[in-house]
């Protein structure tokens, strides 16, 4: 079985963040980094590259793969600011509704701008995501 590339690591979120050129990108991370800090109460922690995540849990797959993984985070791509809401979108349609201009994968949010999301929905958003991944698994903070 492959191991996973993305994994948590060492490196400085904070140098990272201030490191983002596109400025509009830059400020939408800094809301984003506040924003998910103080649903999760975890200190940001660089998952790979490029990727800022928040607390861990632990998955298991039918298949006996496991592994762990953040419970939120995101990472300032150039098309788009990417939210990963890890419990995917089926179960919050009526959140999505009232969010405002996004598009999804399958537990990725893409936002161009945090001025197109309503952030109050967003917030709530994350957090039943965080709270149903804490209730379904072996969180590790």
């Amino acid at each position: 079985m492959a191991e996973l590339k993305t994994k948590k690591n060492s490196a400085d979120v904070a140098a990272f963040v201030a490191g983002i050129e596109n400025d509009q990108r830059r400020r939408d991370a800094e809301i984003v980094l506040k924003m998910m800090k103080g649903i999760t109460r975890a200190e940001p922690a660089m998952w790979g590259d490029s990727i800022v995540g928040f607390g861990s849990y632990h998955y298991v797959y039918e298949s006996g793969r496991e592994g762990d993984w953040f419970l939120t985070g995101f990472s300032p791509r150039k098309q788009a600011l990417t939210l990963y809401i890890m419990a995917g979108f089926s179960r919050y349609g009526e959140l999505m509704e009232k969010l405002g201009s996004y598009k999804t994968g399958k537990a990725c949010l893409y936002i161009k701008k945090m001025e197109d999301v309503d952030q109050k929905i967003l917030r709530e958003l994350i957090t039943e995501s965080v709270r149903h991944l804490k209730k379904i698994s072996k969180t590790k903070k």
